[in-house]
């Protein structure tokens, strides 16, 4: 049997967003590739929950946090994109269209096992390029770990564990690990997947 690559559809950037007016489901757009965004865990949920709440919280009034509902649209060359961040925050008044925001300054992956690779790597290099960006974090659902990447320090990794504190400079707002994590046991082993 000979090994078949496998090209995925491409469809246009107009196409996508009409589908996705209507759509039940979340889709990823890149460059012409439409990705199904998966549900979400418990642990997931409970840790973008922490997180968007300390950010809603504490944003100054003109700030805006969205968590995994706000599509992010990104541009450069010919190249499109739109993403769902997790937790996206958004201050320039001037991005404020309806369904998607572009120049965001924190934005938030809470990584799983089927997303990890992408946020670390595809989502990171996208990203890092939009140019209203100060920060971009990525916090682990599997065990209490935060991810800072800060634009200020040439998107150098930035890592912090249970016990200690980290601050988003982009928002101006200090976190402990600890209270990001509090409602997750971790003490018991991750159930099988059903």
């Amino acid at each position: 049997m000979a090994n078949v690559a496998y090209t995925p559809k491409r469809i246009s950037q107009e196409d996508y967003l009409a589908a996705e007016l209507t759509s039940p489901k979340k889709h990823e757009f890149v460059d012409g590739v439409v990705y199904a965004m998966g549900g979400a865990s418990d642990r997931h949920g409970l840790v973008a929950m922490a997180l968007g709440r300390s950010l809603d919280s504490h944003v100054a009034l003109g700030c805006q946090v969205f968590m995994s509902d706000m599509r992010l649209r990104i541009r450069f060359d010919k190249t499109r994109l739109y993403y769902y961040p997790d937790i996206l925050v958004s201050c320039d008044p001037d991005d404020r269209d309806r369904l998607h925001r572009e120049k965001p300054i924190l934005l938030i992956e809470v990584l799983s096992p089927s997303t990890e690779r992408v946020d670390r790597h595809e989502k990171f290099m996208a990203y890092t390029r939009l140019l209203s960006l100060q920060e971009y974090v990525l916090a682990d659902q599997d065990i209490p770990k935060i991810e800072v990447f800060r634009r200020s320090q040439a998107w150098e990794l930035e890592t912090y564990l249970p016990g200690t504190r980290f601050r988003l400079d982009s928002v101006g707002l200090d976190l402990a690990v600890d209270d990001v994590y509090r409602r997750l046991d971790y003490g018991k082993p991750l159930p099988p997947p059903a």
